[in-house]
């Protein structure tokens, strides 16, 4: 049984081009609640539904629902991350203690938020990716009581 929810990721995966296989539905649904999962954090979360869907196989799933716009690929250091939030202009922070990633509004409001010293031979600019590395709370707080 194909529940509503399903069946507007299944309209989304279809209306970017694409075949809407079950691999592609339950990425898409997996990182609407986990944003900011690697493809192993994304093959992990949907093993149990989809037991044969290999590590490879989410590999092509997330690198193709990145090509057609469904996914934002974020590059830290270790490994990309991904997430549904696409269609605005917002920027991310990272505990280099325990690596959590949240989101951050764009720093000056619009795109592309910066604008590079010299870019004659390019000037469209389309976009800035920021990532702020910091100390989260938490860990901030974990290294002051040991």
């Amino acid at each position: 049984m194909t529940t509503g929810h399903d069946a507007t990721l299944t309209d989304q995966v279809r209306r970017a081009g694409m075949r809407a296989t079950p691999g592609r539905v339950a990425a898409l649904d997996f990182l609407r609640s986990h944003p900011h999962s690697t493809a192993a954090e994304v093959h992990a979360g949907i093993a149990a539904l989809l037991p044969s869907l290999s590590m490879q196989s989410v590999h092509n799933v997330v690198n193709d629902l990145t090509e057609k716009g469904l996914l934002r690929r974020v590059d830290v250091p270790g490994a990309a991350r991904y997430e549904t939030q696409t269609g605005d202009n917002h920027h991310h922070i990272r505990c280099v203690v325990c690596y959590r990633i949240e989101d951050v509004e764009c720093v000056t409001g619009e795109a592309p938020c910066l604008t590079p010293a010299a870019h004659a031979s390019m000037p469209v600019l389309l976009s800035a990716d920021v990532t702020f590395q910091a100390i989260c709370a938490q860990c901030a707080e974990l290294r002051e009581s040991a």
